[in-house]
Formats: structure tokens, C-alpha cells, sequence
């Protein structure tokens, strides 16, 4: 009887189904930073001394479930976790 193949020890990696700014993406890790969720968001992400970029994020896999994402940060993520991204200039 043949097992299913660890998606670690296959060279496959599991895809995750989620949403960035009302846009379904995919990606292939468990675990996002702030600025990777922030590439997601914006092609190219917004930068200067004024810009303030907010991560916010809802439905993830770890405690708490919701809250903000600052900069150097990661969250774990499931399958349907939301995220809103948002930049600002502060000028």
C-alpha cells in the first residue's frame, strides 16, 4: 500500500490559497513577513522617508488569529488567512 509523499521530503511544497487587498494569491510557505506580504500588496511596494505601510491580517494559523503585522515580523498562515495592506504618506 503506497503513502501519500511528505510534501517536505518530495521537493513539493504545499500551496496556500490566500487574500492580499481583495486579491486571491498563492504562495508556497507556511510563513509570511510583513514585507513580503507588502510585495503581495503593491508592484512596486511604495517607499520614502513619509510612507507608513499598515498590515493587517485575520484567519491565520497561530494565537492570536488576527492583528497587525509591523516591519521584521512574520505570521503563520492557513489557507484563507486576509490580509489589508495599506500605504500612506504621511506628508
Amino acid at each position: 500500500m503506497s503513502r501519500p509523499e511528505d510534501p517536505e521530503t518530495s521537493g513539493h511544497h504545499r500551496m496556500y490559497k490566500i487574500v492580499v487587498n481583495a486579491q486571491e494569491k498563492a504562495v508556497h510557505t507556511d510563513t509570511l513577513s510583513f514585507e513580503e506580504v507588502a510585495r503581495l500588496a503593491f508592484d512596486p511596494v511604495p517607499m520614502g522617508p513619509t510612507v507608513l505601510i499598515t498590515v493587517s491580517f485575520r484567519h491565520a494559523h497561530q494565537m492570536p488569529a488576527q492583528g497587525t503585522l509591523t516591519a521584521g515580523h512574520s505570521v503563520r498562515i492557513k489557507n484563507g488567512t486576509v490580509f489589508n495592506v495599506t500605504a500612506t504618506d504621511k506628508s
